[in-house]
């Protein structure tokens, strides 16, 4: 059975197999972009030659954004002190209109765009928007229950508790896994995220794959059965954090950062798998990526994966007004893809590999600025 992807354009079907446990990527050649209308932009260039400071702006996901943070910092401060980039970690949904609207230098999401959002970005430029992948990471279950570390949960289990129906920690079907722990007889508060969400977006994909009785679909917004809402992932990390008993789904680097415990999930083999890079690195093994790199993977296959990951991409245009402007982004991205790595395996992120950097300088290289 091949593993469900979805595409940013269902009509592109080039693809290539990815093997994330080596970080093997290979990606084959596509046709050039269209990029006829100029991308309005709010950042500024004071100057635009040498020596002079070049501003740019994004906004998007709070998924990678201590990643982002720490490029950007680590840009202007070791590569170009005359580069400063900001980002508003505002959520993928925000981001992506922001993107649209051609108020930020580039966008930035965890989930595709797709819908009417595409339809808006194509009326608008008149073009396919671009992304662009960063990096991959895992979304975990974190929870603060003290003195239960590296609890397992079950499918049956982490489905119940997102749906409603399993609403203590003693419950039976977490009790049955992880025999020998005096569970509390305590209320279970499910935390989930307020706002438009990629990683809402990537943790659904995969409940609506995996809980048969999941009744609220796949979006970056979702009516959920139970629970409590947090503004970003930080506000959800912060909703953990902050109520004994609370567990809740973030990017796999805030639980770290913030020493958060985080659950053992079953997978669709069977297997209780703790996160990790590697065991996120995982999912992607023998999937297809698309030739514009919409990839995602609701359920998958490998027994060694983490059941839940995803991509995060960075949104650009396929024109620019301002050349310095987008010579700078494109110097800081492909920073960030290639001496950028170790900051992303520091932080637990999964960075992209060779075959897929070159994929991305290619269509990067197809950008037009108006000049051009």
């Amino acid at each position: 059975m091949r593993l469900r992807l979805n595409s940013l354009n269902p009509t592109r079907l080039a693809a290539t197999s990815l093997s994330a446990v080596a970080l093997a990527f290979s990606v084959t050649a596509c046709g050039p972009r269209t990029a006829e209308t100029p991308t309005p932009g709010t950042a500024t260039t004071q100057g635009g030659g040498s020596g002079q400071t070049v501003t740019l702006s994004g906004a998007g996901a709070s998924f990678p954004a201590p990643l982002y943070q720490r490029w950007f910092a680590a840009y202007n401060q070791d590569v170009d002190r005359n580069v400063q980039v900001s980002y508003q970690s505002v959520g993928s949904g925000a981001g992506l209109e922001q993107y649209i609207n051609g108020t930020v230098d580039f966008g930035a999401s965890d989930a595709p765009i797709q819908g009417d959002r595409l339809k808006s970005f194509q009326d608008k430029y008149t073009a396919e928007p671009i992304q662009i992948p960063m990096a991959a990471g895992a979304v975990v279950l974190a929870y603060n229950l003290p003195g239960f570390d590296n609890l397992r949960l079950s499918r049956e289990a982490y489905c119940g508790i997102v749906e409603g129906r399993v609403t203590r920690w003693n419950d039976p079907l977490i009790a049955q896994q992880n025999p020998g722990q005096n569970l509390p007889d305590q209320p279970i508060t499910f935390a989930h995220r307020s706002d438009g969400s990629g990683t809402t977006f990537i943790f659904v994909n995969h409940i609506d794959a995996a809980c048969p009785n999941w009744p609220a679909g796949v979006g970056t917004s979702v009516n959920w059965p139970t629970g409590v809402g947090g503004q970003g992932n930080e506000g959800v990390a912060a909703q953990i954090q902050q109520n004994e008993g609370t567990i809740g789904y973030i990017e796999y680097a805030y639980a770290k950062l913030n020493n958060i415990q985080m659950a053992e999930l079953q997978n669709r083999s069977g297997n209780f798998i703790f996160p990790s890079a590697e065991s996120a690195a995982a999912t992607f093994e023998g999937v297809e990526i698309p030739e514009d790199f919409g990839l995602t993977v609701p359920d998958p296959e490998n027994a060694q994966a983490f059941p839940i990951a995803g991509l995060t991409w960075i949104m650009i245009y396929p024109q620019y007004q301002d050349a310095a402007k987008w010579n700078t982004l494109q110097n800081v991205l492909t920073w960030a893809l290639t001496d950028g790595r170790p900051i992303a395996e520091e932080l637990g992120y999964i960075p992209m590999p060779d075959t897929i950097v070159q994929r991305i300088q290619q269509v990067m290289s197809e950008v037009q600025t108006q000049s051009q």
